[in-house]
């Protein structure tokens, strides 16, 4: 085939193998942008689940069961907590006012297990100052939130927490709530998830309780997909068309010269006669 002869040749090999890797690269982004679309399928999928089953009650058999793969599940859960062993969440913001969650192992009722209980946002001022007591709910409480899941890092970025050394003193104050490690520093088993309290009727002060506002749309990952494949197309089908436009004009603009060198040739005028 002609124009495949012309693109593999000397003259256009680079370039065509720039136009292939790049619709290679466009290719593969495309798929990626699918692949992420079937990963936000899943989660939607997998939250309107939890999201629509009955509120679990922490007790008994339901301490056994897969809490990891419960996330965002109502659960209900009664014990006392060891405000001892509280920690507390870095970088929070309740509007645009900056502070910490505080983090409390609850002691569950009847048993010698304890499950992480993120009650809430407090100030900057108390929270650097360790000022935590007067946030204390003494005595049997009972705690209605959703399940989540431990983090270890962001999402994006790098940054994580220094996590202490065997016999040295508790971290107090952490990045993220990693309970393989938190429970490194407590003296009793903790549940591998942790409990976002929610507001209830009457607690209109700090700690203030939040829950997590879920985007459970597609997002704009098919949009994403079309367009690098919309690219792929172009380079595959719009560079041969190139190549040939630009060989014709070649030929032609090397015919043209040929005629005007030909014409103004000595040779090419005619003899007039004496």
């Amino acid at each position: 085939m002609k124009i495949l002869r012309s693109m593999l040749s000397r003259r256009w090999i680079a370039a065509t193998l720039l136009a292939a890797a790049g619709a290679a690269v466009c290719i593969r982004l495309g798929i990626w942008q699918l692949d992420r679309l079937d990963q936000r399928r899943t989660f939607n999928a997998r939250v309107e689940a939890q999201i629509d089953a009955p509120q679990l009650e922490l007790a008994g058999d339901a301490l056994q069961a897969d809490l990891y793969n419960m996330e965002y599940r109502q659960v209900r859960s009664a014990g006392k907590y060891d405000f001892s062993n509280q920690i507390a969440l870095r970088n929070q913001y309740w509007g645009n006012e900056w502070g910490a969650h505080l983090v409390t192992p609850l002691v569950l009722e009847g048993t010698n297990e304890a499950v992480l209980v993120d009650r809430g946002w407090i100030a900057a001022a108390d929270f650097e100052s360790g000022d935590w007591a007067k946030y204390d709910e003494p005595g049997r409480v009972e705690v209605a939130g959703i399940i989540r899941r431990p983090q270890s890092k962001a999402e994006l970025g790098s940054r994580s927490d220094p996590i202490p050394a065997a016999g040295s003193e508790a971290l107090k104050a952490w990045y993220f709530i990693n309970i393989p490690e938190i429970a490194k520093q407590l003296p009793y088993p903790v549940l591998p998830v942790y409990i976002q309290q929610a507001a209830q009727a009457g607690w209109d002060g700090p700690p203030y309780r939040s829950q997590p506002e879920l985007e459970l749309s597609e997002g704009p990952h098919m949009g994403y997909a079309l367009q690098w494949f919309s690219f792929a197309g172009l380079l595959i089908l719009g560079y041969p068309f190139f190549v040939r436009r630009q060989e014709k004009n070649g030929v032609s603009t090397e015919g043209s010269a040929r005629q005007a060198s030909s014409a103004g040739s000595p040779h090419s005028r005619t003899s007039r006669p004496a």
